[in-house]
């Protein structure tokens, strides 16, 4: 008996604990049975949940009796009792009344205006306790009293909007104007392989808003996703391809798409690293999304690192101080402790960071190796040097020392997308934003050598018209980064860098000279003459690249012919297609003048036509994403 009764309380004891529960699976579909990414998975009446996957599969732990609550912006949300089933397949429908209203985060609903990165959290029990306090609340937001609104919450945490207080900082893009061919033939600009706007605009339409113009940058929208280019053959470390064509806005300019595919190193045969991390961990960060999410990203970097890569942990807040000193990459589990015994709080001395961190990198220098810093921060800085004239004169003085700097952004509400672009910019590097794990696994895990491993850099792009054939020409996008034309051949003028396995893709829209016809100068003191190179009308431009390799200081120069002809719309690759669309999206969100006849139902089209393979699902996602700015 006492055999039986203490099997019993074992049965009792392991059900109580949850170990009977099931395992629950599944995939996730919109109503054309596309798999749909990012959607929230949670037991009804606990936090306890998971999201689906770039494939929109998704498992959880669960018991039978338990309800399973399925939600996404834009779509009713779903709840499923779980009974015997161990796989669930879910169908979400659209609900374009509901992204006028409510938009869907983390465990619940929230009315709209309420919605905002800010770290000033409520929690729903203080409205329990004392109902007037609805009335009108104190908060804190990044540092700054607000007062909210009346607030109907059926969620864990109410995040309080005021835009007032929104001091997220964007740099000023004054968008490329068509250029007269004759008068001003060449077009020179530095690669942009940074791909932070495009996950940046992806959390401001997944909040239900559309983002302020300035924060989509095309080129960068673009240039998130990957290209089927062909491999570089020659002895350069990149290939060039381009393609003419109609333009799909626009049917009387022509579409004239350039790409460059930088070789594709594998891991085991990359150099060795020398690493610090840079991590914010002030006040500002003390939010889900920033420090948490920050930490979760930087465990699956440290996964990748190898036995002869090292890492360093540079923190600051207040103050900046070296939390780990440079540590073998084999090293794991010391990593790991490191990084989660970070907290936030304090004020945000960002160059004093900066400075260590370029310190502990040279006191770790690895000869021929791969020497860079891993900045993750919200941009916020509020401490010593804080202007960005003063970081950029820091950051080019550091960079002489051969140090390259790569730049995570985590959050919203504050922050500073300006700031960063340029330590990036200027520190030889790229960066990314991190709006959720999945975005971190893109760039620190299947983007991994291209996100840390440069193959060239000060890449430098001139296109020289023929005008005998265009009129005028418009570069869509790179407004951040167009160079004097002077600037091409001056190899102390700074550049973009190309990482392993990196591509990027660059649009022009150009008009055509009708029928040979000459175009007005307007100049008083000289004429211009075409040759018989420009009116044998065989070559529609030239494209002249320079680039230095990653050590180098003398640059090397590539030029190709691109010809006067135009391909069929069937004979247009995938490659042309997607990008288009990309940047008909952009043009559309920027509420651009150039936008032609861009519409969403074109561009949806014209993406889902050129969807290729997408083994990530990234164009499913663009393709989902254009369908809810369509309602917004």
């Amino acid at each position: 008996m006492k055999t039986k009764a203490l099997f019993l309380s074992i049965i009792g004891l392991l059900i109580g604990c949850n170990l009977f529960a099931n395992i629950i699976s599944g995939t996730v579909s919109d109503e054309s049975k596309m798999p749909m990414p990012g959607v929230s998975i949670v037991i009804k009446g606990t936090i306890k949940g998971v999201v689906t996957d770039y494939n929109g599969q998704y498992s959880i732990e669960a018991n039978k009796g338990d309800v399973l609550v399925y939600s996404f912006v834009g779509m009713i949300t779903q709840k499923v009792k779980i009974k015997d089933q161990s796989i669930i397949n879910i169908i979400l429908k659209s609900n374009q009344q509901s992204l006028d209203e409510v938009v869907v985060v983390g465990y619940g609903v929230q009315k709209k205006r309420f919605i905002t990165g800010s770290s000033a959290r409520i929690k729903k029990e203080n409205f329990r306790k004392n109902k007037s306090i609805s009335s009108q609340l104190q908060g804190k937001v990044a540092g700054l009293n607000m007062v909210m609104e009346d607030c109907e919450i059926d969620v864990s945490y109410c995040y309080p909007i005021n835009k007032e207080f929104n001091t997220e900082g964007y740099s000023t893009i004054r968008e490329n104007g068509y250029k007269n061919a004759i008068k001003s033939p060449l077009s020179t600009f530095s690669i942009d392989v940074d791909a932070a706007s495009y996950s940046n605009v992806r959390r401001f339409l997944t909040d239900g808003r559309k983002p302020p113009v300035d924060a989509v940058r095309i080129e960068e929208m673009i240039n998130y996703f990957n290209y089927e280019y062909a491999q570089p053959a020659a002895e350069h470390p990149f290939s060039i391809n381009h393609e003419v064509a109609k333009c799909p806005w626009n049917s009387e300019n022509l579409l004239l798409h350039i790409g460059l595919q930088g070789k594709e190193v594998l891991n085991e045969n990359l150099p060795a690293s020398n690493l610090v991390f840079l991590l914010d961990v002030s006040g500002s960060m003390d939010s889900s999304n920033k420090l948490p999410l920050l930490k979760k990203a930087f465990k699956l970097l440290v996964n990748q690192l190898r036995e002869d890569d090292k890492v360093a942990i540079v923190v600051y807040a207040g103050n900046s101080g070296l939390v780990l000193p440079s540590t073998s990459g084999n090293r794991k589990k010391d990593i790991l402790e490191a990084l989660n015994r970070l907290n936030a709080g304090g004020s945000t001395a960002g160059a004093s960071g900066l400075k260590l961190a370029y310190k502990v990198a040279r006191e770790n220098f690895i000869d021929g190796g791969n020497n860079r810093i891993i900045m993750a921060t919200d941009g916020d800085f509020n401490v010593g040097q804080s202007s960005n004239a003063e970081l950029e004169r820091l950051i080019e003085k550091e960079r002489e020392h051969g140090t390259f700097i790569s730049v995570l952004g985590f959050g919203m509400g504050n922050y500073k997308d300006d700031k960063m672009e340029i330590i990036a910019d200027k520190g030889n590097g790229n960066y990314a934003y991190i709006d959720n794990i999945l975005e971190a696994k893109k760039v620190l895990v299947n983007e991994f050598g291209g996100t840390l491993f440069t193959i060239a850099k000060d890449v430098k792009i001139q296109i020289e018209f023929n005008p005998a054939i265009v009129a005028e020409y418009r570069l869509v996008g790179y407004e951040n980064r167009l160079l004097a034309n002077e600037d091409f051949a001056d190899d102390k003028k700074d550049a973009g860098e190309l990482g392993s396995g990196h591509s990027v893709t660059a649009i022009y829209e150009v008009k055509l000279n009708e029928n040979n016809k000459k175009q007005n100068q307007e100049l008083k003191y000289q004429n211009t003459s075409l040759n018989t190179k420009a009116y044998n009308k065989d070559e529609i431009a030239t494209v002249k690249f320079r680039y230095k390799k990653p050590t180098g200081k003398k640059s090397t120069l590539i030029e190709q012919v691109i010809p006067n002809s135009l391909m069929a719309k069937n004979e247009l690759s995938n490659n042309y297609k997607f990008s288009a669309a990309v940047a008909g999206f952009g043009l559309i969100l920027r509420e651009s003048k150039f936008k032609g006849n861009c519409s969403y139902d074109m561009l949806i089209n014209l993406a889902q036509q050129s969807k290729g393979e997408d083994k990530e699902g990234y164009r499913s996602e663009f393709i989902r994403l254009m369908k809810l700015a369509n309602h917004l």
